[in-house]
C-alpha cells in the first residue's frame, strides 16, 4: 500500500488534506533510500521514505509505512526510524500510518512515549490514513478526478460495506480512462488486484474489471496477452483430456501421437478428437477424419 505514495505523489496533498495537515498542491517529491540500518546484524527498513519540498514552506521527511495489524514493539521501531532520519538527513520527519481497519488505526495513532520515572524522552506521534478517516468515494467523476486517492480509499475501506461501491466507480473511471491513458489505467488495475490480493473485496474487483469491461475489443498489450494466454490454457486442457480418455481406455499412446495431440494448436480438432477418443481401438485413429469401417485396422482404413 505503500508504494502509491511513491509511484503517485499527487496523492500527498488530498491525503495530508484529510488529516488536517497543510501542503501546498505543488510541491517536489522524491523518493529516499529506506535502508535506516546503523549497525549489523540488525537490519531496518521503511517501507517508502520521500523527500517532500512544499512551495511554500521547508523540505521535510515523510516515511510512510503499510500496516495490517497491530504489532508489538512496531511503536519502536518508528520512533527509531524518526529519530535516524532526522539526524542523517537534517530535515524535519513526518511519519505516516496506512491502515485498512479502524482497531489497528486506533492503535497506530498512538502516541507512543519513551522515557523512565515520569519524565518523557521522545514522543512519536504518527500521522494515520485509515477508515475512519479516508472518504468513501463513489462517485465515477471525483475518482476520475484523484484516482490515487480512490484507490487508497478502496483499500483502507476493503473490510466494509461501502468498499463494494468504490470499486465500481473506479472501474467505470478507469475503463473511460483505458482509451485516452491506457498505462495508468493498467497501473491502478494492478495496484488494486495485488493489494486486494485474494480477499472477498479483490474477487469482487477482479469480476468488475473482467474481460468483458475491461478489454473493449482495441488491441490493447494486456488484451492481446490476455487472450492469448487463455486460448493457450484452452488447448493445454483438451489436449491432456484426449489423452486422459485413451489412458482411461487402456489405449497405448506411441511418442509420435502423443507430440501430434499436445502440440495442436486447433481447437475444433482437438475436440473432435476427444468424441472420437471415446470409441477408437487405436490411438492414430484419432487423425483418421473420413467414415471408418467397423472391424478394420488402421491399415486397412
Amino acid at each position: 500500500m505503500h508504494r502509491i505514495f511513491q509511484e503517485r505523489p499527487e496523492i500527498l496533498a488530498p491525503v495530508f488534506g484529510v488529516l488536517g495537515v497543510p501542503l501546498s498542491a505543488k510541491a517536489t517529491v522524491d523518493a529516499v533510500t529506506t535502508d535506516v540500518t546503523e549497525t549489523r546484524p540488525l537490519e531496518r527498513r521503511v517501507d517508502t521514505v520521500l523527500r517532500v519540498g512544499p512551495s511554500d514552506g521547508e523540505d521535510f521527511l515523510l516515511a510512510v509505512e503499510a500496516q495490517s495489524k497491530k504489532v508489538a514493539g512496531k511503536e519502536a521501531s518508528w520512533g527509531y526510524y524518526i529519530a535516524y532520519l532526522q539526524a542523517k538527513y537534517r530535515l524535519p520527519v513526518l511519519l505516516l500510518v496506512v491502515c485498512q481497519d479502524k482497531a489497528t488505526a486506533k492503535w497506530a495513532s498512538g502516541p507512543f512515549d519513551c522515557g523512565a520515572r515520569g519524565w518523557t524522552a521522545q514522543r512519536t506521534y504518527p500521522l494515520v490514513a485509515g477508515p475512519d478517516n479516508l472518504p468513501v468515494i463513489t462517485d465515477v467523476r471525483s475518482v476520475a478526478k484523484n484516482l490515487a486517492l480512490a484507490a487508497l480509499s478502496a483499500l483502507a475501506h476493503a473490510r466494509s460495506a461501502e468498499c463494494g461501491a468504490i470499486l465500481e466507480a473506479i472501474g467505470s473511471a478507469l475503463q473511460e480512462l483505458q482509451e485516452t491513458d491506457p498505462d495508468t489505467a493498467g497501473y491502478f488495475f494492478e495496484f488494486l488486484e495485488i493489494n486486494l490480493g485474494d480477499t472477498p473485496a479483490g474477487e469482487e474487483w477482479k469480476g468488475i474489471m473482467s474481460f468483458v469491461s475491461y478489454f473493449p475489443g482495441r488491441g490493447t498489450v494486456r488484451e492481446t496477452a490476455y487472450l492469448e494466454g487463455k486460448a493457450e490454457g484452452e488447448v493445454r486442457g483438451e489436449a491432456k483430456a484426449v489423452l486422459a480418455v485413451l489412458e482411461e481406455r487402456e489405449i497405448s499412446v506411441s511418442a509420435d501421437v502423443r507430440e501430434r495431440i499436445t502440440t495442436c494448436t486447433d481447437l475444433d480438432r482437438i475436440d473432435g478428437w476427444i468424441r472420437r477418443a471415446l470409441t477408437v481401438e487405436h490411438a492414430e485413429d484419432l487423425f483418421d477424419e473420413g467414415p471408418k469401417v467397423p472391424g478394420t485396422s488402421p491399415e486397412q482404413a
